[in-house]
């Protein structure tokens, strides 16, 4: 064999293995494009899109650790300071997009409260904080309704509701007025039951309005169930280096949205002493405190508080917050004064 055989009779051999080979290559599919997190603009900060999606979501909430007290004559012998530690964790969903109804959005909160109270009511147990739909000023679901919506301190006792409700609200550049219908289940303060059923329904209806510096709500509701309803007026005005915050409120009887006195007004001055510091002293009286029945309150019975609140940003998500006030009643359980409070820590994302 020569030369030129040889070399003819190894192409040919490589020419037939590489012919195999080809036949049982296997070629891979083109891999899939990544859709990276997009940050979504059209809803304010901290929206991004669902990937695949043009929905916007937002991810929030806050973990708050708090220490609470109260002091005050317990009677029979008993010690007058008592303490609680517990803590807080709340997270918050925020779904939007555009259609042709204007902005659908949903809202979910979860919260949980982690205390050890003697009873472990409530201890460890996830709960729904809210959960509501809108579209356009339409709202639907569970939810906190206008009652609560205190002054900024925490001094004040001005309602609070979180209920079942369907209501429109519009809404311009300084001015809003909005419309809910709610289920009831309790009244505010009392132990009075009119809700055997589930019929009870409640009305409340707000104005507000800004003025420049000031600023004012009116809302007013009724409890069908317990034939009772109140009124709640507040002003804001900024005043030198904060603001004053004025309410007053009017209730007929035992109802699910306001009850505590007949007649009660409320006011403060938060100061914002530093970009991290504010400081707000408050002062509420009560007239004609406390039911004597559902329709009728306690003529012969009145009470007042005052407090201070620090607030204080330590640094950019985490903040404190101290609180310490004194209620007194002309006869009762806090005839002879209690004091109470909390010391905060929260860390807000």
């Amino acid at each position: 064999m020569n030369i030129k055989s040889l070399l003819l009779g190894s192409a040919a051999a490589l020419a037939v293995v590489s012919g195999a080979q080809a036949a049982d290559a296997i070629v891979a599919a083109e891999p899939e494009p990544m859709e990276y997190v997009r940050v979504c603009d059209a809803f304010g900060t901290g929206y991004f899109y669902i990937p695949g999606t043009e929905t916007c979501l937002k991810v929030s909430g806050y973990v708050r650790f708090e220490t609470g007290f109260d002091s005050y004559d317990r009677g029979a012998g008993k010690d007058d300071f008592d303490w609680n530690a517990r803590t807080r964790a709340k997270v918050n969903f925020e779904a939007k997009n555009d259609s042709e109804l204007g902005t659908i959005g949903s809202y979910i909160a979860f919260r949980t409260w982690a205390e050890n109270d003697g009873t472990d009511k409530d201890t460890n147990k996830l709960e729904i904080d809210e959960a509501y739909i809108t579209a356009g000023g339409f709202k639907v679901g569970y939810m906190y309704n206008y009652w609560d919506n205190d002054l900024s301190g925490e001094t004040d006792d001005l309602g609070s509701n979180r209920l079942n409700a369907i209501g429109y609200e519009y809404a311009a550049d300084a001015f809003s007025v909005g419309v809910f219908v709610e289920e009831l289940t309790r009244t505010y303060s009392s132990g009075y039951d009119f809700y055997k059923g589930n019929d009870n329904i409640g009305l409340d209806a707000q104005v507000a309005a800004t003025f420049g510096v000031v600023s004012g709500e009116l809302l007013g509701a009724y409890d069908f169930a317990a034939e009772n309803g109140a009124v709640r007026g507040k002003l804001f005005a900024d005043i030198g280096p904060g603001t004053l915050g004025v309410a007053a409120i009017w209730s007929s009887g035992a109802n699910a949205y306001y009850d505590v006195s007949e007649w009660t007004v409320a006011a403060q001055y938060e100061a914002k002493l530093t970009d991290k510091l504010s400081l707000t002293p408050g002062f509420q009286y009560w007239w004609n405190y406390g039911l004597v029945s559902t329709d009728e309150f306690d003529d012969n019975n009145d009470a007042w508080t005052a407090g201070l609140t620090l607030d204080y940003k330590v640094a950019e998500g985490l903040t404190t917050k101290i609180a310490v006030n004194y209620l007194e009643e002309d006869h009762g359980k806090y005839e002879d004064g209690l004091w109470n409070g909390f010391v905060r820590l929260q860390r807000s994302f």
